[in-house]
């Protein structure tokens, strides 16, 4: 089954978030919902950026190097592609 590493964006905390799943739309209402303790506080979230991928190894380790690298800094290399 495909899994997708993605980032979230909120306007009101002006913060990425950073995360995958195998359902981004599910997801997503997930966060908006306010049903995760950390992103409750930034609804409504944006998708931004999603990538598939073929495992969910592949995805653990795509959000880690994200994180690594900060949100920013990945999108703005991503822009550079």
């Amino acid at each position: 089954m495909a899994n997708f590493v993605y980032i979230l964006f909120s306007d009101s905390l002006q913060k990425h978030y950073v995360g995958s799943t195998e359902d981004l739309d599910k997801r997503l209402a997930h966060h908006n919902a306010g049903q995760n303790r950390w992103s409750k506080r930034g609804r409504p979230w944006r998708m931004i950026w999603s990538r598939q991928v073929p495992d969910k190894k592949t995805a653990l380790q795509l959000e880690t190097s994200i994180k690594k690298r900060g949100a920013s800094r990945f999108l703005l290399d991503q822009d550079g592609v």
